[in-house]
């Protein structure tokens, strides 16, 4: 198994909260994850696959049921098959910490969904913390040994894509999954949308990669309204499948840009929609810029603390600076991405949106190996420097 770094963040997590909720796609490796941690606990864990009638029949009546296993860690798989529990884990937890028992007695696993973390939110308020499982990082592959980089680029990091036996079986995978998501597991989660429509949707977006979002223009080629892009666009951020970046706004005198930017979030289902085979055919298509951004963007935003804000620069004068990372009023780093070996100079309106939000670090990613100053306050490095750079 690649060893996850998510493993001792929900450690921690489950020393400190009485509840801890993974999230993260099917498929991402919750399960694997969560089996791993009950492995080590031994015979005071107890899983609960939720998908199976028969665990769902034993929670018939969950208070009943769970207070036979007091002194275990119970953890729930596809925790949205029973949404109703929640109030019955707030009771059982308030029992207990009237006991005086504070350690983790509950670990939830589910695909994020807007009325299961309303629900877990309101329910287990100050009970319980969230951790979320993406898909492979770079810092994940390296330190296994297993494939490379630009193998994760091209594949995407869910473990079945990424660990396929060719590229022809890693976009089978892919291709079956977006299939499934559309057709099952998002109707399951709540929201009843034609899988075409979605899947369009989808396509628009990695189309898209990258860029702000055209609400108008999506609406059109859909032939929905605004409000339903939207709705749309919430969906799959809940999800965890899209990201949105929302633009710097703390500078009131200048003219900033105040759409969000917006990726899929995965490379491989980026490619996967787009019809994208092989490494061959990315090097050759349009997105591959934005593509490798979009893979750099998540690798930094997973690695971040979770105090620090990311956002996008631009203003209508032109300044733009790809990320933005805020990790206290007075450090701020600016981050350029170019994907280009030859000349990894960033244009001036990276200088002058630098100026603009007075970055404390001015800082190029290329994919080359090695790294150096282009000038007194630029510095240029690879992805892996820059994550070890991190505070």
């Amino acid at each position: 198994m690649i060893f996850r770094s998510a493993q001792p963040k929900l450690r921690k997590l489950l020393q400190q909260f009485p509840a801890v909720a993974l999230l993260g796609p099917r498929q991402v490796g919750k399960t694997t994850l969560a089996l791993s941690l009950a492995e080590e606990i031994g015979e005071q864990a107890l899983y609960l696959d939720l998908e199976l009638p028969s665990n769902r029949a034993k929670l018939t009546e969950p208070e009943l049921y769970l207070a036979q296993h007091e002194d275990r860690l119970v953890i729930f798989d596809e925790i949205h098959r029973l949404p109703g529990i929640f109030a019955t884990l707030r009771s059982l937890i308030d029992q207990r910490r009237r006991k005086g028992k504070r350690n983790s007695q509950f670990l939830l696993l589910g695909s994020a969904s807007i009325d299961l973390l309303q629900q877990s939110a309101e329910t287990l308020a100050g009970r319980i913390a969230y951790e979320e499982l993406t898909p492979f990082t770079v810092a994940e592959v390296a330190a296994s040994g297993v494939g490379t980089a630009d193998g994760l680029w091209n594949r995407g990091g869910f473990p079945d894509s990424f660990l396929a036996a060719s590229d022809e079986d890693s976009f089978a995978w892919r291709s079956a999954f977006i299939q499934t998501y559309l057709e099952r597991d998002v109707p399951a989660l709540g929201p009843r949308i034609p899988a075409e429509t979605l899947r369009r949707y989808w396509q628009m977006l990695a189309h898209n990669q990258g860029q702000m979002l055209n609400a108008a223009q999506l609406a059109n080629g859909l032939g929905v309204s605004g409000h339903t892009v939207a709705r749309y666009l919430d969906i799959m951020v809940d999800l965890l499948l899209v990201r949105r970046l929302a633009p710097w706004a703390a500078n009131a005198k200048k003219r900033l840009v105040r759409t969000p930017k917006v990726y899929v979030r995965d490379s491989g289902l980026l490619h996967a929609l787009l019809g994208i085979r092989d490494m061959e055919e990315l090097l050759g298509h349009p997105v591959v810029g934005a593509s490798w951004e979009g893979m750099l963007l998540e690798n930094i935003l997973d690695a971040l603390p979770q105090t620090a804000r990311a956002s996008f620069y631009r203003t209508s004068a032109g300044a733009e600076i790809d990320l933005v990372i805020e990790f206290s009023a007075k450090q701020r780093w600016a981050i350029e991405i170019k994907r280009s070996l030859g000349s990894p100079v960033p244009s001036k309106g990276f200088y002058n949106g630098c100026e603009d939000i007075k970055a404390t670090r001015q800082i190029v990613l290329y994919p080359g190996e090695e790294k150096f100053k282009l000038n007194a306050k630029t510095e240029v490095m690879p992805l892996q420097t820059f994550l070890q750079m991190l505070p």
